[in-house]
């Protein structure tokens, strides 16, 4: 014990002598000194470096501490800024303070300036021994028990003292006080898990008596597995944004691809038309472009959003990485709960910028049109959706039990017999119904169904997820988009409340169109190359299947298949 007290005395003693030199050596408050920043300071992370600067000295913070109105400034600043005064303010916002503050080391943003150093190559001061006289060497190890740091002359007695030997030596650092426990005033070497706080041997044997006490060392090992899981998942979260970025630059690519063909289609269009349709041609293109660049400014706000989340991401990582390597284990244990808190970051799944021009677009001009004109831009609207075709075949797993179908798939109607298909959950009971076997979550398709001798049928696109056992109404609430033909010549579109509508003559063929990114369903006369009718702004989440139903063959009057037909681009 006297060896012990005469040792650590000796060393107070050096301590003392280091920090007055210190003190003396210190840069003046700010307008004493001139700002000299390193070209490093003052390169692209400008903004960073203003953030991590004392506004007192001007430079990077050493040991930083927050004052109570949330200002930082250097420990050994502060405390020359309140030397021999009474009333204690902040130097930044002028705030008095009632009492003397208590100032404690910030450590989060101590480790973060660490770091940044580092990454800047800016001079991080090195600890130094605290035993030294004259010129002092850096140190080698800190003694939280004796609250020094010594050099490797000077570390010798810890090494063979039989009473220093005992002494837990960490690696040197210049806060030493953090690693004391400021109610027992010993080294903290345990950790309370039921607490999740360090404490001393002498905590252990009072309040922290009957909890879960663990040495330091072993927690911070425990707790750096869970950093470096805690990274993995950050950086996947980076992988996973920079993918997203990709994506959506890709998309804006596509856009600008697909806006190019559209304008010079559009663009041969006009110019065939008479003088009176200029205005319409002019309106459209500048709608076209509004979207472009509508699309070009959503894809520009994505991706300043996601460089935002990357970049806080890797902030996180580069912290994660810094600690999941410290030796400081009190350090490591003091600002963990900080790093593993969630981030505020958004949930990218789903979010896309669409690719597609609207053919709707298109159709609105059309209406504006004479009369006289609206056959010649129909054609060009059909013979744009043609180049969407699908090769569609009906899928007999879907098939009501009444229905039949070709060998090949393309034809169905109705016979008044059950064929004993097999029962499956995909298969429709109730009504005349089978869809297509193939569905379709993207983009743009279209295939036309012939209805020549039919008197009532009913086609379009279901929902893969529609309801194929019992009672099902037509309508889009109920995932499916169909027209309808009912008593000879009259049509309906099925939404919740129906469209009725008739045609100058009877329907031959069904042109089904689907631009899924856009929420569209056109059907159209194929035979007239006319549009009969559009389900617009729908939100499609799944699968898109062709949807078809002969209906009942009606003692023979409506026993004429429906038939899948080929497109035929000169019809």
């Amino acid at each position: 014990m006297f060896a012990h007290a005469f040792v650590r005395k000796m060393y107070e003693s050096a301590a003392d002598t280091h920090r007055a030199k210190s003190l003396a050596e210190y840069p003046k408050p700010r307008g004493t000194r001139s700002l000299d920043l390193s070209p490093s300071l003052t390169s692209s992370t400008g903004l960073l470096t203003e953030e991590l600067q004392c506004s007192i000295c001007l430079d990077v913070f050493t040991n930083p501490v927050t004052t109570p109105c949330g200002h930082n400034f250097c420990k050994t600043c502060l405390k020359e800024c309140w030397e021999n005064i009474h009333d204690y303010n902040c130097p930044m916002c002028k705030k008095t303070f009632s009492q003397k503050p208590e100032l404690k080391v910030n450590t989060t943003l101590r480790a973060i300036v660490v770091h940044y150093k580092k990454r800047n190559h800016l001079k991080i001061p090195e600890v130094l021994c605290d035993i030294c006289t004259g010129t002092k060497r850096k140190a080698l190890k800190s003694c939280p028990a004796c609250q020094s740091s010594f050099c490797e002359t000077h570390l010798e007695r810890h090494l063979s003292v039989p009473g220093l030997k005992q002494h837990k030596l960490i690696k040197p650092v210049k806060s030493l006080q953090d690693h004391l426990c400021q109610k027992h005033d010993r080294p903290l070497e345990l950790f309370c898990r039921d607490d999740q706080r360090c404490v001393c041997v002498i905590c252990t044997v009072t309040e922290h008596k009957t909890h879960n006490n663990v040495p330091v060392d072993e927690e911070s090992e425990e707790k750096k597995t869970q950093l470096m899981k805690r990274r993995t998942d950050v950086q996947k979260m980076i992988q996973d944004r920079l993918k997203k970025t990709e994506e959506i630059q890709h998309s804006v690519k596509l856009r600008k691809k697909n806006t190019v063909k559209e304008k010079a289609d559009c663009v041969e269009l006009f110019t065939d038309l008479i003088r009176s349709i200029e205005s319409c041609q002019s309106e459209l293109l500048e709608v076209m472009e509004q979207k472009q660049k509508a699309a070009e400014k959503q894809a520009e706000d994505l991706i300043k959003e996601l460089k935002q989340e990357i970049a806080e991401l890797k902030r996180r990582d580069a912290e994660l990485e810094l600690l999941s390597h410290t030796e400081d284990h009190l350090h490591l244990l003091q600002i963990y709960p900080s790093l593993c808190s969630p981030l505020d970051t958004k949930i990218w799944t789903g979010i896309n910028v669409s690719t597609c021009v609207s053919v709707e677009t298109l159709r609105r001009a059309v209406v504006q049109l004479q009369e006289t004109l609206d056959k010649k831009l129909s054609q060009s609207v059909m013979k744009r959706i043609q180049q969407y075709a699908v090769d569609v075949t009906l899928d007999p797993e879907t098939a009501h039990p009444e229905l039949i179908l070709s060998e090949d798939g393309k034809q169905v109607q109705h016979r008044n017999i059950n064929h004993g298909y097999s029962h499956n959950a995909k298969r429709f009971d109730k009504y005349l119904i089978v869809l297509g076997k193939e569905g379709f979550s993207s983009g743009r398709f279209y295939f036309e169904v012939q209805v020549k001798g039919k008197t009532q049928w009913n086609l379009g696109v279901a929902k893969e997820s529609i309801n194929r056992k019992g009672e099902l109404q037509l309508c889009p609430e109920n995932g499916n988009w169909t027209l309808w033909q009912t008593n000879g010549n009259k049509y309906e579109a099925c939404e919740s409340a129906p469209v009725s509508f008739s045609l100058n003559g009877k329907l031959q063929k069904v042109g089904v169109f689907v631009d899924y990114e856009e929420g569209l369903v056109s059907f159209y006369d194929v035979k007239a190359r006319s549009h009969i009718y559009s389900f617009t702004d729908q939100f499609f989440t799944e699968k898109l299947y062709p949807y078809v139903c002969p209906w009942t063959n009606d003692k023979g009057k409506n026993s004429t298949p429906l038939i899948i037909s080929p497109v035929s681009y000169n019809e």
